[in-house]
């Protein structure tokens, strides 16, 4: 089977989907549909008995993703699988699946390259746009809020916490005195005055993903997902995630740790799964991914 084609090129597309071992008759959730290309190499895989469940809680993100994977079944015909979309974050599958009914889990952690394309999103400090960040679009505050409101001492707290900045006080000083902050490139350049030039990355690069993981609380997504995982799969159904960052990858390995000695996991992967030679020279936003991949046991562990 080849890689679908589409704007955004899934990471670790077939690393993924085997570990994930589809059978045609299972039931499989992605839980970070995005532009779909993880959910539609799961979908070609599955028969008309099976079924895909789709989360996303950016409402523009889940109807391209709709969009890709209705044609794609249309394409399938009468072998397609049912396919269900869930327009909230991953953190509350376990509200909508029942325990032990899901045969594979999946989860890339990483942000869509349409939300850094999209200005307009505010993600991205290479084209100047409101200062938004926000996943879901509907509730929470933006990252213009947070900027701008946060006192310096918790301001530089998120920054050293959540984006690893180890001038995170210098950071946070330079954004005070800089207020208020309307635009990505307003914050870009104050941040840049503040920090260092660097030899690889943006001097902001650290600042923009400490408030977008606080924003978006996704650490704390991460950490419900595994605690969901295990009462959801089936025995010898599969998880499988990529993270993106050391935070998010940190979480991965010692919560599949942590289960695996409690009796919960069978570990799949000793040390992440990285991207070869040829993926990143195709696809350089694959360097910094890490796939780790475990199997739910038959026992009961503590979790349970």
């Amino acid at each position: 089977m080849t890689q679908p084609n589409a704007r955004h090129v899934p990471v670790l597309w077939d690393e993924a989907l085997d570990f994930l071992r589809v059978s045609p008759v299972g039931t499989y959730v992605d839980c970070t549909l995005g532009l779909a290309g993880h959910a539609e190499g799961i979908l070609r895989r599955l028969g008309p008995e099976g079924r895909l469940i789709g989360f996303d809680r950016d409402p523009e993100m889940l109807e391209l993703a709709k969009a890709r994977l209705k044609k794609a079944a249309e394409e399938m015909g009468s072998q397609a699988p049912r396919i269900e979309f869930v327009g909230e974050a991953f953190s509350r599958i376990g509200e909508h699946l029942e325990p032990a009914s899901v045969d594979g889990l999946l989860a890339d952690f990483g942000v869509s390259s349409l939300h850094f394309d999209e200005a307009r999103r505010g993600f991205s400090f290479q084209a100047d746009g409101p200062l938004d960040m926000r996943m879901d679009t509907r509730s929470g505050p933006t990252a213009g809020q947070v900027v701008n409101e946060m006192n310096e001492r918790e301001l530089a707290n998120l920054i050293y916490e959540y984006g690893e900045e180890r001038r995170s006080r210098t950071v946070a000083r330079a954004i005070v005195r800089g207020r208020p902050i309307a635009t990505t490139g307003q914050l870009a350049r104050i941040v840049a005055s503040a920090v260092p030039p660097m030899k690889h990355i943006h001097p902001a690069t650290r600042t923009f993903q400490a408030l977008r993981i606080f924003v978006n609380q996704e650490l704390d997504e991460i950490r419900a997902l595994f605690e969901a995982a295990p009462k959801l799969l089936k025995p010898s159904g599969r998880l499988v995630v990529i993270s993106f960052h050391s935070l998010e990858d940190r979480i991965a390995k010692d919560s599949i740790r942590e289960g695996a000695q409690q009796g919960i996991w069978k570990i799949l992967t000793r040390k992440p799964v990285t991207a070869g030679e040829e993926e990143m020279d195709r696809n350089p936003r694959s360097r910094s991914a890490k796939l780790r991949a475990a199997e739910r046991t038959k026992r009961q562990g503590r979790r349970d």
